[in-house]
């Protein structure tokens, strides 16, 4: 007896110390896994500023209204995304420090790293109901407001936009038909859902006015002394408009001329908020009757909110196994290809028919209220078994499990675990996979310049030293026309 308990003492060692080196290489690995996150966030960083310059270009050089409330919306989005990654940078930098003062500060001692997996989450079927007055909606009287109004929706580091759509008292909900996935959601996400407003029925043309002013000067006072008046109203290259012999100024956002949108109301969605079905929240809504930018709100917003934890649709675990058949002879064992997904043990006959999309040869549950153990080492296989128990219908049932070796058991028990760990962080999101459906692409904005587009009427950046208002087709900047057929490729 005191030869096996040494024997074990002496087992267990080696494992300790192995597990020491498997943490501390994963450490290094981390390491060089932060630096190469840093990098990717600070790329993201520089591209969205790219993106913002090109969306302020865009916005000065709109004369109508639709495009301007659309170069209005990139810049919002653009500016928001920034500050994002910006946050996520700090967090990452802030991680990686106290890591190291963690580790240095507690050598000895063993640390549980154990982390849920990660998973999708989706939000789709978005609406919001407006509550018009009884003269507004029935009567159809008073003055008919407008607002352009879209979503940002941001979990973590991801940040997507709505479809803007317009608004007035014809319509009683708000409606976004976008389904929008956030795939790398930890159990303990807030998605924040911001919903933004810009009242469309001003002019916003954003370098018409001066330039109309301009002209009425350049007529009254004459030709030298107008045009000197129109060149010092041009945007220069530091100017806030284009601002382009200046480095990118992160905040505040850059001053143009032009629609402005509006925080009218948000809200926060964590796990709790998860179910399979369509359902209300509440808004926290911003401004009043006062604002232009102002819609009578309901204070609510309908939306359908699912997730699929990675635990739920990937291979957590797999490998050779030998299974006791239930009711068999105790000797007899069925050898299988075991994947553990989701809710179930698959068993097949094969590995090939996993592959092959084959059914498998029988399942064992391992749901939250599965029970596994480890049994005593078992005299004839010389390994420990691995007892899986479920409850049906009031009785016990319990499939009994051997590896090859020690190792493969340590490794399913291990799976086992994680697996229960991460069921436990997900709740309801891993009683039975919801479904996601994948989200429509983006239409890409159209490039082509056609008579009376935002192309035509870009003076401001193709032509800043042309006596008239007019562009010619040749002059429309390739510039701006790849940045904004980038940032639309790229949103999704």
């Amino acid at each position: 007896m005191f030869c096996r308990n040494q024997t074990a003492r002496a087992t267990v060692a080696r494992g300790s110390a192995l597990e020491m080196e498997i943490r501390r290489g994963k450490f290094r690995k981390s390491v060089f896994q932060d630096t190469s996150q840093d990098s990717d966030i600070q790329k993201k960083i520089d591209h969205e500023i790219r993106m913002r310059d090109g969306a302020c270009k865009l916005l000065a050089a709109c004369s109508q209204k639709d495009q301007a409330l659309e170069a209005a919306k990139s810049l919002q989005t653009c500016s928001t995304r920034i500050m994002a990654y910006m946050s996520e940078l700090q967090r990452m930098k802030e991680a990686q420090v106290m890591q190291k003062v963690t580790r240095r500060s507690s050598d000895a001692g063993s640390m549980d790293d154990r982390l849920p997996c990660k998973g999708k989450v989706a939000i789709s079927d978005l609406r919001i109901p407006l509550m018009w007055k009884d003269t507004e909606y029935f009567k159809n009287k008073g003055e008919l407001h407008r607002c352009a109004v879209f979503c940002l929706l941001q979990l973590g580091g991801e940040i997507f936009d709505t479809d803007m759509v317009i608004v007035d008292r014809t319509l009683t909900d708000v409606c976004f038909d976008n389904t929008i996935i956030f795939n790398e959601a930890g159990p303990g996400f807030e998605l924040r859902v911001e919903l933004y407003s810009c009242c469309s029925e001003d002019d916003y043309s954003a370098g018409s006015t001066p330039r109309k002013l301009a002209s009425k000067l350049s007529s009254s006072l004459g030709r030298s002394a107008g045009k000197k008046l129109r060149a010092a109203m041009e945007p220069g290259p530091c100017s806030p408009v284009s601002n382009g012999g200046a480095s990118p100024l992160l905040l505040p956002v850059p001053s143009v001329a032009g629609p402005k949108y509006h925080l009218l109301a948000h809200t926060i969605l964590a796990l709790p908020h998860i179910q399979d079905s369509f359902r209300t929240h509440d808004l926290a809504i911003s401004g009043n009757e006062e604002c232009s930018y102002w819609l009578p709100l309901y204070g609510s917003m309908c939306c359908r909110l699912a997730a699929q934890p990675h635990c739920m649709n990937q291979q957590m675990m797999s490998g050779c196994l030998k299974v006791k058949q239930l009711g068999a002879d105790p000797q007899s064992w069925t050898e299988v290809f075991a994947v553990l997904k989701g809710t179930s043990l698959f068993c097949y006959h094969r590995q090939e028919d996993v592959e092959a999309n084959v059914e498998p040869a029988f399942t064992i549950a391992v749901n939250k209220e599965t029970r596994i153990r480890a049994s005593e080492k078992d005299p004839q296989s010389k390994a420990q078994n691995i007892c899986i128990s479920n409850q049906y219908g009031g009785e016990e049932v319990t499939h009994t499990l051997t590896a090859e070796g020690r190792e493969d058991t340590h490794r399913w028990m291990e799976a086992f675990w994680q697996h229960f760990y991460d069921m436990s962080q997900w709740r309801q999101c891993c009683d039975e996979l919801m479904k996601i459906e994948m989200p429509s692409p983006r239409k890409p904005a159209p490039v082509t310049p056609k008579q009376g587009s935002l192309y035509h009427e870009m003076a401001p950046l193709a032509a800043p030293s042309c006596e008239g208002l007019l562009l010619q087709d040749n002059a429309v900047s390739a510039e701006i026309r790849a940045l904004l057929s980038s940032y639309y490729n790229d949103s999704y």
